[in-house]
């Protein structure tokens, strides 16, 4: 965390608001209506039909051996709500010129359009255009993750709602991409009992991309969150639910434990240095 020093130099080194810095930041803010609109249009409200029965039930939670259980979608309440909190933060004037959010402003919003964009392609049954999307929406958060990581934020409130909440929503949309691919495969022809073998493949590439994450953030603790609460839902779908898999459940748990140890591991050292 900086020091109140360190943070009055990063004002000074941010330099004044620009009319480009005060049209990002509302820009920001009015685009979330959009996205939680979006959201609660996927959640079966305003007549629109509910994420698990688009698509022929391609993206439900019984749709693929990596698709997660129900309850894991619950996440998306804690990241709107930190969206909306950042959203909210970021607008204030004296966030402005903030080089952080300069860097990341306008990804943030693509974000947000993308998520949008993703429910309503699922909800016109587009199911090789939700594929592209998620991809895109997942290298847009990387590269956010990425510049954030190039400076550390002023304060503990910046620390929670800008790192914490992109952390969060890169960790599920890395856990989602998976799920979205395995959908997609499967409405391809690849059929379920066929396709236990691709799932570990799968849960593997997941469980490396979150070991890297962890390793390369020095053990960030929001994205390790959001994989291994997807990973573990993964998990409980495969030894409770439709399509049972034990083998791809455990696959599942692996890949959680791994990615768990590895963000320990990585902040201990941290904190060593």
């Amino acid at each position: 965390m900086a020091t109140a020093s360190e943070t009055r130099a990063a004002h000074s080194r941010n330099g004044a608001p620009t009319s480009a810095d005060r049209v990002r930041a509302w820009a920001v803010l009015l685009a979330l209506p959009i996205t939680i609109a979006a959201a609660a249009l996927g959640g079966g409200l305003f007549g629109g039909r509910e994420i698990g029965s688009s698509a022929g039930g391609a993206l439900s939670d019984a749709a693929t051996p990596i698709a997660p259980d129900g309850p894991a979608f619950s996440i998306w309440s804690v990241i709107y709500f930190g969206l909306a909190a950042y959203a909210v933060w970021q607008v204030l004037p004296k966030q402005h010129a903030d080089r952080r959010q300069r860097a990341t402003g306008w990804l943030a919003i693509a974000s947000l359009v993308l998520n949008a964009a993703w429910i309503l392609a699922a909800q016109t049954d587009v199911l090789w255009l939700t594929e592209v999307i998620i991809v895109v929406l997942l290298a847009v958060l990387i590269t956010i993750f990425v510049l954030l990581r190039r400076g550390r934020p002023d304060s503990w409130i910046e620390a929670l709602v800008v790192d914490g909440t992109f952390g969060l929503y890169l960790g599920w949309v890395s856990v989602a991409t998976a799920a979205n691919t395995a959908a997609f495969l499967a409405d391809l022809g690849v059929a379920p009992s066929p396709f236990e073998p691709w799932a570990i493949a799968v849960l593997a590439v997941v469980a490396l991309v979150g070991v890297a994450l962890a390793l390369w953030s020095r053990g960030r603790v929001a994205p390790a969150l959001a994989m291994t609460w997807g990973l573990s839902w993964i998990a409980v779908g495969r030894f409770t639910g439709e399509p049972e898999s034990a083998p791809t459940g455990i696959a599942a748990i692996v890949a959680a434990a791994l990615i768990a140890i590895a963000t320990v591991v990585a902040r201990l050292r941290d904190r060593r240095r």
